[in-house]
């Protein structure tokens, strides 16, 4: 498939497909005419990329952790890398904790500025 359709496929930009190229995240053959062709897989592999982008991962750790992820979904070891995704996972783990102390935060403050119902004369409720 083309870049277009991949696009339209993942919902993924042209233009950040071709970042993933760059970086080494995705590959594609060029057609005789320069177009890229991915295969069949790619669309897997881009919201792969996406999922790890949005855990945030950056590229370059991205790059490192993708073999180790295909290889252990094949059924192969990959202990090399083992202690990365470790790494990784308490440092997902522990932004999760962060994001989520500060939404109570902000549960905080929002239910603080609210103002309180005020009962009026004749006992009517304002506010």
């Amino acid at each position: 498939m083309r870049i277009g359709e991949l696009s339209r496929r993942t919902g993924v930009s042209p233009r950040s497909l071709r970042y993933y190229e760059e970086q080494g995240l995705l590959a594609s053959t060029r057609t005789v005419g320069g177009h890229r062709e991915y295969g069949p897989l790619a669309p897997e592999r881009v919201d792969r990329i996406q999922c790890l982008f949005a855990a945030g991962l950056s590229s370059a750790t991205i790059y490192e952790l993708l073999p180790c992820i295909y290889a252990q979904e094949r059924g192969e070891p990959a202990p090399d890398l083992l202690d990365h995704l470790c790494e990784e996972r308490a440092r997902i783990a522990a932004s999760l904790d962060r994001l989520e102390r500060t939404l109570v935060a902000l549960d905080g403050v929002i239910d603080n500025s609210r103002p309180s119902p005020t009962i009026a004369p004749g006992g009517a409720r304002r506010g």
